[in-house]
């Protein structure tokens, strides 16, 4: 087999076995091209060989080359690991669990939620500053969707036309094909039809809902550049990203008394464990009050 053989296959698996998103397809096919790279071996049974001290070279080769730190490294080390586990499939081992090697310690980060007034702020502003109308009521019908319904941007990026129109409720498709049941305010149903009733092209059954300036489907980074521009006129930090609305969505949500299961339920977590993550945020969002209120901390 080629070094393309082996990736084609790879690339396959990721994508239509496992259903994974085109940026983990991405990364995950990028680190297995390097590892070939290295390793120079073009077929199943001798990818299927390779043990920790190999994996381990290659995670310093690239800290040393690249400079990546611990969490790139136990994304890179998640990545090689499944490629073997995969390569020991192909070549047909009866346990083709991948070496056992203990991954960088990282520090996993609390999310920044904004306000809901910040929210909202951003929805109008995106409006407000759009080259044309249709423009800016597409960016404030994803934005409200990522802050009103707890959608990851690639959820909303990815509804069809055939979901309109909007009801009380909305089945999405999250990581891994899994479908989940999110409700839907009043106020993101009329930005959504809002946006349907200005755009310019047809929105039919089968094609992307929402639709960038020449008519394809509308793309994160354009996303991405207007909250950024939003956030610069309202004077909001750079951790103020369409992935922030989500994380005031499931706080917000949280402080307002909605318990973890529910909460893991509207954001499509695989497990609980990462759902917990927002019972320290709001912690954190307490005892920043608390700083800032309390008479003996003034």
């Amino acid at each position: 087999m080629t070094r393309a053989d082996l990736l084609e296959a790879w690339h396959a698996h990721l994508a239509q076995g496992r259903r994974r998103s085109p940026h983990t397809v991405r990364a995950y096919v990028a680190t297995a091209a390097r590892l070939l790279d290295e390793v120079g071996e073009m077929d199943w049974p001798a990818l299927a060989r390779i043990e920790a001290p190999a994996l381990r070279a290659q995670l310093a080769r690239r800290r040393g080359a690249d400079g990546i730190g611990n969490a790139s490294a136990a994304r890179e080390l998640s990545a090689l690991k499944a490629f073997i586990r995969f390569a020991r499939e192909q070549a047909g081992l009866a346990d083709p669990a991948p070496p056992r090697m203990r991954g960088p310690r990282v520090k996993k980060g609390l999310p920044r939620p904004v306000t809901p007034d910040e929210a909202v702020n951003l929805a109008v502003t995106v409006d407000e500053d759009a080259s044309e109308p249709w423009i800016g009521a597409r960016d404030r019908a994803v934005l409200l969707l990522l802050y009103g319904a707890g959608l990851r941007i690639a959820e909303a990026l990815s509804l069809p036309g055939g979901a309109l129109p909007l009801g009380e409720t909305l089945v999405v498709t999250g990581k891994g094909g899994k479908q989940r049941m999110v409700p839907l305010l009043p106020i993101v149903r009329e930005a959504v039809a809002d946006y349907a009733a200005k755009c310019p092209w047809p929105l039919t059954k089968n094609e992307a809902l929402f639709r960038g300036a020449k008519g394809g489907p509308l793309s994160q980074g354009m996303v991405q550049k207007a909250m950024a521009r939003a956030r610069v006129a309202l004077g909001l930090p750079a951790t103020a990203t369409p992935h922030a609305l989500r994380h005031s969505f499931a706080t917000h949500l949280l402080g307002a008394g909605a318990d973890l299961r529910s909460l893991q339920e509207l954001l499509g977590h695989a497990s609980l464990g990462s759902t917990q993550i927002y019972t320290k945020v709001d912690a954190a969002v307490l005892l920043d009050v608390y700083r800032h209120a309390h008479p003996r901390e003034r």
